[in-house]
């Protein structure tokens, strides 16, 4: 048993070493025509390496349009400074490596736990590579990073979950949800507590070393429809039907502008409310917990945000990768279809962007059909997971409870079926 868990730590290692390697050399042939025409490395070397000049002498991209992040975000376009041997392109994908590294270190580590499972560990290293060179050009591995230790380190310390949650939620927000399946009572208590003081001691430190750390707000309430959401696919498709709209680059984006888009923009805000309302009424509502439920939770919110998101990015889908494998070193995940449609959604994503992305910009049938199949897999993931994650966690029916004193009793009932008090 022993030696064929090395043996799959060995595979793994492997694969990454290959896939990684792929990773670099198509980063390095960036300028070719199917891969983006140097558009994906562009991000890191121009805008990001722009933004660092800035931050360096303490001041944010107030007057920025493109600056759309919470503040953390700027430790990590700091962070390059850590390698001075280095160039900041350099320097940034040798530390997006770094941080690709430990979360399969961390997959690792918790699917060789008793009960626990390396299919983690496997998604994650086969599955990242499908997006090709984009995540290396871009900060979602570190903030997902942050995300997956969270997670991962609940069972052990409530309060490093708690403090990690937060610290990613000030890089890219959305890490905040992957708290809302913590087990009732002290385990939240803590996990929320840790994570209101973590988020409040490091936000305030952002304030007191650089100006204007909230300017973000301003550039993120004027985002429009982008033409790889949801709503973009329903505006593509209405190209096709007569439709007056047209496809502008505004916030560092490709947006649909025209008649409807606001509305469009408005039901995607009220959809994302709608998710939040469905997501507290599921904790309401929820009275099995098990080892995955915090884990299937967090998957579950973050695809519920994502496909009602005005803005569905390809790195999004780095995101969606990391929860889906944390969700697959349990056994006991009830995630994992939606995790198969998580992996097929990102092999799509590639196509769209950068390979194909100018028949999407066009509007042609070949980019709306394109942008349908990517965000239909997504669509139909999130209502998976809901429904999934909804019944694993519904109350046992009375006649499948062991009673008191039987052979089978409550010593002896699955983990999954436990209650929470």
């Amino acid at each position: 048993m022993m030696n064929r868990r090395h043996l799959s730590l060995a595979s793994l290692a492997a694969l990454w070493l290959t896939t990684r390697a792929l990773m670099l050399w198509l980063l390095a042939h960036d300028s070719a025509p199917l891969l983006g025409r140097g558009a994906v490395a562009r991000e890191v070397w121009r805008l990001y390496f722009h933004w660092y000049g800035l931050l360096s002498h303490g001041a944010f991209p107030a007057h920025d349009t493109l600056w759309q992040y919470p503040p953390g975000a700027g430790a990590v376009l700091l962070s390059p400074a850590l390698l001075p041997g280095l160039t900041y392109f350099q320097a940034f994908v040798a530390l997006t490596l770094a941080a690709d590294a430990v979360i399969a270190l961390a997959l690792a580590g918790a699917g060789t736990r008793a009960g626990r499972s390396l299919l983690g560990a496997a998604l994650w290293t086969g599955g990242l590579p499908l997006l090709l060179h984009i995540p290396l050009a871009r900060y979602d591995i570190q903030v997902t990073a942050l995300a997956v230790i969270s997670l991962l380190t609940l069972s052990r310390s409530t309060r490093a979950c708690g403090v990690f949650a937060a610290l990613g939620a000030l890089v890219k927000v959305w890490p905040a949800l992957v708290l809302l399946g913590t087990p009732r009572g002290r385990p939240t208590r803590s996990a929320w507590t840790w994570a209101a003081g973590a988020g409040a001691v490091t936000l305030g430190l952002f304030v007191f070393v650089f100006t204007d750390p909230l300017s973000f707000l301003r550039q993120q309430s004027g985002r429009g429809v982008q033409i790889e959401s949801l709503g973009g696919t329903a505006l593509s498709l209405a190209r096709h039907a007569g439709w007056s709209g047209r496809v502008r680059y505004r916030y560092g984006a490709m947006e649909f502008t025209g008649p409807y888009v606001s509305a469009v923009a408005e039901v995607s805000l009220a959809l994302t409310a709608a998710a939040l309302c469905v997501l507290l009424l599921w904790r309401v509502r929820a009275r099995r917990w098990s080892e995955a439920t915090p884990f299937d939770a967090a998957l579950c919110a973050v695809l519920l945000f994502t496909v009602t998101s005005r803005v569905i990015s390809p790195q999004y889908l780095v995101w969606l990768l990391g929860l889906a494998a944390v969700c697959l070193t349990s056994r006991h995940t009830a995630q994992r279809p939606v995790a198969a449609l998580v992996v097929a959604a990102s092999a799509v994503s590639a196509v769209v962007y950068p390979t194909l992305y100018g028949e999407v910009i066009r509007c042609t049938w070949t980019g709306s059909l394109l942008m349908l199949l990517r965000n239909g897999l997504l669509v139909t993931a999130a209502g998976l997971s809901l429904v999934r994650l909804w019944r694993a966690t519904r109350p046992l029916p009375a006649a499948a409870v062991p009673a008191i004193g039987s052979p089978a009793g409550p010593d002896r009932v699955p983990h999954r079926a436990l209650s929470t008090p």
